[in-house]
């Protein structure tokens, strides 16, 4: 790895790099906890912290260190055949580390089973600070310290799924969390969540290499029928657009509405979208009956359908139960995973 300054004038900084590639196989949950225990064993010998996120075949992995070990950890990263379509998103020195409490975060997706391990098991104190400190800067409506924050790590290398996974989704929900506390109003909520929203469609989405671009595929992206916080459904715009398919939005207060809109433009693929910031545990009875109805009102056409919110990032299984296709865990990498469902119903 090259760097511009000198061993001696970069005593306390830090190297950084983030890259993306692809798997060469899809590996199990028990593989990618071999492949994490393995690294966190290596990057602690080496003074490397990090991340790991594994999602649709995909690899994305920040690393930051000593500039001398993190090129040679690179070398042996380029040669691991485990992988391959390695593409650099971010190369530069830092003055102090993202990722210091964690010697190697994992958040993997493999056979759809959501896992994040750190060194303790749970979020590193310094990311802590700062979704703490994103929580407490939207709470207070400021709006131009949180886009200039979300701007930092964006400038830092972060991807805008990373973003969305660390950032703005946990800082929602801490959000959620203060206001069922007591600790906020409905209108510090409200303005809070607003401010999130503005700063993610301020990230530029970049797909990855496996999305289906210039598809054509059709989707309905709409609030569950009566949902106030559409925060997942907005941001999931963006994704969509950049990924090449035609976005219709719909926020109904009916299952009516929403049928009625599936039946005059024919989706490839609706999204339900539940609160990202509250359980909604309440709305699963309701849901059922609007995936019910929207499967009516595709009739004969095949419509895939996703379900989406806290209620199901926490506890995805819960999907099935509401007869869904799909649960999205999270916002990241949704475009990519509708498009293999869609391009599978086509086949059927």
């Amino acid at each position: 790895m090259s760097s511009a300054r000198s061993d001696e004038d970069s005593v306390d900084w830090v190297g950084c790099l983030t890259y993306k590639s692809v798997a060469t196989a899809t590996p199990s949950a028990r593989d990618l906890d071999i492949l994490a225990a393995r690294a966190r064993v290596r990057n602690r010998s080496l003074g490397i912290t990090g991340m790991l996120l594994f999602e649709d075949g995909c690899f994305l992995q920040s690393l930051e260190g000593p500039p001398r070990s993190l090129s040679a950890l690179w070398a042996s990263i380029k040669r691991d055949a485990r992988h391959n379509h390695i593409e650099v998103l971010s190369e530069h020195i830092a003055s102090a580390r993202l990722f210091s409490e964690w010697d190697l975060l994992l958040d993997g997706r493999a056979d759809s089973t959501p896992r994040v391990t750190g060194a303790a098991g749970t979020l590193p104190p310094a990311m802590a600070e700062h979704i703490a400190r994103l929580v407490e800067l939207a709470l207070n409506a400021d709006d131009q310290r949180v886009n200039a924050m979300i701007a930092s790590f964006a400038d830092q290398g972060w991807t805008s799924d990373a973003i969305l996974s660390l950032l703005i989704e946990p800082a929602a929900r801490a959000l959620g969390d203060a206001w069922l506390d007591d600790s906020c109003s409905e209108i510090d909520l409200t303005i809070a969540l607003s401010m999130l929203q503005l700063a993610g469609h301020a990230v530029r989405y970049s797909p990855s290499s496996q999305t289906i671009r210039n598809s054509q595929y059709r989707i309905l992206l709409a609030t569950a029928p009566g949902e106030q916080h559409m925060l997942g459904t907005t941001l999931l715009a963006d994704q969509f657009l950049e990924a090449g398919w035609q976005v219709e939005m719909a926020f109904p207060d009916s299952d009516e509405a929403l049928t009625n809109q599936m039946n005059a433009q024919h989706p490839d693929a609706v999204d339900l979208g539940l609160s990202e910031v509250l359980p909604r545990i309440g709305a699963i009875e309701r849901l059922r009956s609007t995936v019910k109805q929207s499967r009516q009102a595709a009739g004969n056409y095949p419509t895939v359908i996703s379900v989406g919110g806290r209620l199901f990032a926490e506890a995805a299984a819960t999907a099935m139960s509401v007869g869904a296709d799909h649960a999205r865990t999270g916002l990241a990498g949704t475009s990519v995973r509708l498009a293999e469902l869609v391009q599978k119903s086509r086949k059927l």
